[in-house]
């Protein structure tokens, strides 16, 4: 790709459904991932970046902060660019380097693999919970229906995020709360690069489904419960798709 060539893609990219920097990137990503580079590994210089992408190096710099924010880059000062260490299960030097958050079959692989953690999760939740296990995910669902109604955004998904992390510590599984925890990790950078950390059209839906997948869980009926979180994470994606549609065809 040529200099020209890079800046026509930025541009037509940020006239649509995402800015250069989100476009940039995504292509420093596929960049380390091509390279075969690993957590710890020196990456090239943002001129060298900017060069191969054919692009600016205000622009890298701007891909570099996303990155750098979401544990993908690490940059240090006076040594250059590095590929983030990260110790999480998931996110470790195979999973790290493999998932895209823009690529749409990785978020698709990435929601199945969710949907078979989180209903094992709330199906040994409505078995294990305890009476504070149950409050702490009425509170998170709470919190997380404030943040619809009040359209604040950080709210819900903070809200979210308790919620679904609260029914994986009532499992009782370790290994799970790990899984899910780190498998909402990663779909948290698909949000930040591509879809801007929006609140998408399924928050309403969500809040219902969440009431639902927590009265199974009071109620200990397993089967329910990881029914429910089976509905709640397929709808999800689907909203996500919806979004993406939404973003590139208005």
């Amino acid at each position: 790709m040529t200099r020209d060539e890079g800046n026509q893609a930025v541009t037509a990219t940020a006239d649509g459904y995402r800015p250069g920097y989100e476009l940039v990137a995504e292509q420093i990503l596929r960049l380390i991932a091509e390279s075969e580079l690993r957590p710890g590994d020196r990456m090239p210089t943002e001129n060298e970046l900017a060069a191969r992408l054919g692009t600016s190096r205000s622009m890298v710099r701007e891909a570099v902060k996303i990155l750098s924010a979401i544990g993908r880059v690490r940059a240090q000062k006076g040594r250059g660019l590095y590929v983030a260490d990260d110790e999480g299960m998931l996110g470790s030097s195979r999973w790290g380097g493999f998932f895209l958050p823009t690529d749409l079959d990785h978020v698709y692989m990435l929601f199945e693999f969710r949907r078979v953690q989180e209903t094992a999760a709330s199906r040994l939740a409505a078995t294990h919970a305890t009476p504070a296990e149950l409050r702490t995910m009425a509170a998170a669902a709470e919190t997380c229906r404030q943040g619809h109604v009040t359209g604040e955004a950080a709210l819900f998904d903070r809200g979210d995020e308790e919620f679904h992390l609260a029914i994986a510590a009532a499992s009782h599984n370790q290994f799970l709360v790990a899984a899910v925890r780190e498998a909402r990790r990663l779909q948290h950078q698909s949000n930040i690069i591509g879809m801007h950390g929006a609140v998408g059209g399924h928050a309403r839906e969500a809040v219902q489904e969440h009431a639902a997948i927590l009265r199974a869980i009071k109620e200990g009926d397993p089967e329910t419960a990881a029914q429910a979180t089976a509905t709640h994470l397929d709808n999800t994606l689907e909203d996500y798709r919806h979004e993406i549609q939404r973003r590139l065809f208005g």
